[in-house]
């Protein structure tokens, strides 16, 4: 999931609808949004008969409207893991003017609400180990855990947002049912297991990935190796943290949704 930094905003109110997108024109507008965020080469770009597809097979396509205008999308598919079903989060793009108002979580509860009421009570989806700011949402706004890391996942891209580093990623654990999810959606206390570790990304990593790219490589790799070692033994990504000098990662014991 990812949705680029912002340097633009517009109040995002009620007046924004949200609603499952079905016409051809929306799947269009879709694509052309993905084009405008992510900036992919036409190879790297997801085509629009797979948006069709998506809203066909049991997945999701999910719009934002702003009166005719698309402004956010969410593309899923269903998957399947050890017979165990769930439904993959792989696209989530807000037009710049309007983040940081509040529409990246009203999707995300969309799509939440959609996929309970079909049954399913996992979502996943990846994101950057360098995004704090994407971190600090998936995990202390939405209340999703991470067990898994993927080194490079897509390979080398073209977008900016990418900035030259490979792609690894977290694999993001939405349980949408659990108690720990209702409470933070909610703002409820939940009982939360204790800290055993952490890592930490410095809060300038952007600033290091413009200007330091090699130095931002090696901080990259050596978060990486942390993240693999702790999950080796068994461990989780259970809660994130955010001071003045970096974002942090919160390890601990997870043994159940």
């Amino acid at each position: 999931m990812a949705t680029g930094e912002a340097t633009g905003k517009r109040a995002v109110s009620g007046a924004v609808t949200i609603r499952k997108c079905e016409a051809l024109e929306e799947m269009r507008a879709c694509f052309a949004l993905q084009k405008e965020v992510w900036n992919f080469t036409d190879a790297e770009l997801v085509p629009i008969r797979i948006f069709v597809l998506a809203a066909k097979i049991g997945g999701q396509v999910i719009g934002a409207f702003d009166r005719k205008e698309l402004v956010s999308f969410a593309l899923a598919i269903p998957g399947m893991r050890n017979g165990y079903p769930f439904i993959y989060s792989h696209m989530l793009a807000v037009r710049q003017q309007y983040r940081n108002g509040g529409l990246g979580r009203r999707m995300k509860l969309f799509q939440r609400d959609d996929a309970l009421a079909r049954g399913f009570e996992l979502m996943e989806w990846t994101f950057d180990p360098l995004e704090i700011k994407n971190a600090y949402f998936n995990m202390e706004r939405l209340g999703a855990i991470v067990r898994r890391f993927v080194p490079n996942q897509y390979g080398m891209t073209t977008s900016h947002l990418h900035a030259g580093l490979p792609t690894d990623r977290l694999v993001a654990e939405w349980w949408v049912g659990s108690e720990r999810v209702n409470a933070t959606i909610d703002g409820r206390p939940f009982q939360r297991p204790l800290p055993e570790a952490r890592v930490a990304v410095p809060a300038n990593i952007a600033q290091l990935r413009a200007d330091h790219l090699e130095r931002a490589r090696k901080i990259q790799a050596g978060i990486g190796e942390q993240f693999q070692e702790y999950f080796r033994r068994g461990l989780a990504v259970i809660g994130f943290e955010r001071t003045a000098e970096a974002g942090v990662y919160l390890i601990g014991k997870w043994e159940s949704s």
